[in-house]
């Protein structure tokens, strides 16, 4: 097997695709002239940051991974919303009751960008912020906590992600 090193034709189509899949999601649109733009950019970007992209090597391409991705960026796409509204809900309440803290969850994600990528969408999701990792914990503060036994924690937080990041990454 390459090292992630000398794999950097691996590394670089990895990130081409991610990049070209965000610019395609975040345009709306397979218009021509849009599409070519997004070839042309993601390319150049990928092309100069391929040196530094080892973490993609780790996702192993394939239609199984392909729809997991797709249905990861679903699900997160509605958790965002969710969470969003959510949290409107209490700014915008007369009477807010909620219950903040840190709760500790355990992730099954052995590959550290897994990890990361968890994090991250724990993170991007308004109510909740990773603060630290160690291990196969993660400690989370939720703005209003309602589970503190860590397998229902991980269940409610992370429950949703994690499936998906587990074929994606490993």
């Amino acid at each position: 097997m390459l090292s992630p090193s000398t794999n950097l034709p691996l590394q670089f189509l990895n990130l081409w695709l991610t990049l070209l899949l965000i610019w395609l999601i975040a345009n709306g649109t397979l218009a021509t002239d849009t599409v070519l733009v997004g070839v042309l950019v993601t390319a150049a970007i990928a092309l100069a940051f391929a040196a530094f992209a080892r973490v993609y090597s780790v996702i192993r391409w394939s239609p199984r991974v392909i729809y997991n991705y797709l249905l990861y960026l679903g699900v997160f796409l509605h958790e965002l919303v969710k969470a969003n509204l959510n949290v409107m809900g209490y700014v915008f309440s007369r009477h807010i009751d909620i219950h903040p803290g840190i709760v500790e969850i355990k992730t099954h994600l052995q590959s550290p960008i897994g990890r990361l990528a968890l994090a991250n969408s724990i993170t991007l999701t308004p109510g909740t912020l990773v603060v630290d990792m160690q291990g196969d914990s993660l400690f989370i503060h939720w703005i209003n906590v309602t589970e503190t036994d860590p397998v229902a924690a991980t269940q409610v937080i992370a429950g949703r992600f994690e499936k998906y990041l587990k074929v994606i990454y490993g």
